[in-house]
């Protein structure tokens, strides 16, 4: 359950307030009578997954309003407890969704570029690109857990669905700073270390095809809905799956060592990821409902998304050619070297 809390003074008209938020069929409702500050108080109380009509009706309400608060508080238990009876179509129809505003400031949160975020991603580049050197398995799924890349670009799918050019920007500038980053530690430790060619983990990230694509797109579609359905927990098996980091340290591994080839062959592989993850969050966020909150805003909306579609989905038949024509380059090459 949550509790969504209103504080508001009391000269707002309570009654069609009141009215619309009823509308959204809380579980119960308690509206406080004014206090000495002359506020007054709206506690409703939701299911999981429920309660954006009412915050949306608030909004609409008290958009011309001054000195007014909304709060979400999640309710951990209640009692008594309650036995929610509902019919096949009912259940059908429920969805499982996090609020708009939950999951804008857990998502706006992985779009800060900050010296937290910078260092962070600096430091699992180095254990990424010493760990695929190495053949440290350990260590690479290590640098995949703990690198923010993630984040960021999520937050640009999220920002994409809602319209909102400015958590686009700063997730875009964000994403594009740490996979540089990434890209520059692991091009220096390339050109400081001796680069060990017979890493299976190292050259691993220089292989792709079409089942590449679509282990990317499946993975980006987990972790957009682990997002808008609140188990965030999930993240920790998608970041391993569809890892940005590994593929960028071996990126600059190769550059660092001039294995420009093999580094172009793991740039593919970043590429296909980047663009399958946006992809995938957008067309999940879309399904689950992940819109504004006004017409006009979800009219902005509609053409951020078509365009993010056309231009992800281009990107992404263009990266899977090129991944199919490597796969069957390296068949022809293997089948020339047994023939001989």
């Amino acid at each position: 359950m949550r509790l969504i809390q209103l504080s508001f003074p009391e000269t707002v008209d309570t009654q069609p307030l009141l009215k619309s938020c009823l509308r959204a069929n809380p579980v119960d409702h308690r509206l406080e009578p004014a206090d000495d500050r002359g506020r007054r108080v709206l506690r409703l109380y939701f299911k999981t997954g429920e309660g954006q009509e009412a915050i949306d009706a608030i909004q609409g309400l008290l958009a011309d309003t001054d000195d007014w608060r909304l709060v979400v508080i999640p309710i951990e238990a209640t009692l008594p407890k309650i036995e929610a009876e509902e019919d096949a179509e009912t259940s059908r129809k429920r969805r499982t969704l996090a609020l708009r505003e939950e999951l804008f400031e857990d998502i706006a949160a992985g779009a800060k570029l900050n010296r937290d975020f910078l260092v962070l991603t600096a430091l699992s580049a180095v254990v990424a690109a010493l760990g695929l050197n190495a053949n440290n398995v350990a260590a690479v799924i290590g640098a995949m857990v703990i690198a923010p890349l993630l984040g960021p670009i999520l937050a640009f799918s999220f920002a994409s669905a809602l319209g909102d050019l400015d958590l686009m920007a700063k997730s875009a500038r964000t994403a594009v700073a740490g996979l540089a980053l990434g890209l520059a530690v692991s091009f220096a430790l390339g050109m400081a270390l001796p680069v060990n060619s017979l890493s299976g983990e190292l050259v691993s990230r220089t292989i792709v095809g079409v089942d590449t694509t679509a282990l990317a797109l499946v993975s980006g579609a987990a972790a957009a809905l682990s997002i808008s359905t609140g188990i965030s927990s999930a993240l920790v098996g998608v970041m391993v799956a569809v890892a940005l980091l590994p593929p960028s340290a071996a990126m600059g591994l190769y550059a660092g060592d001039g294995e420009w080839m093999m580094a172009a062959r793991a740039g593919l592989l970043l590429s296909i990821n980047v663009v399958s993850v946006n992809l995938a969050a957008l067309f999940t966020y879309r399904v689950k409902g992940v819109r504004p909150r006004t017409w006009l805003e979800r009219k902005s909306a509609k053409r951020s998304v078509f365009v993010n579609y056309a231009v992800w989905a281009l990107l992404i038949i263009i990266l899977t050619v090129a991944a199919w024509q490597v796969t069957v380059h390296d068949a022809a090459l293997a089948s020339a070297i047994d023939g001989s």
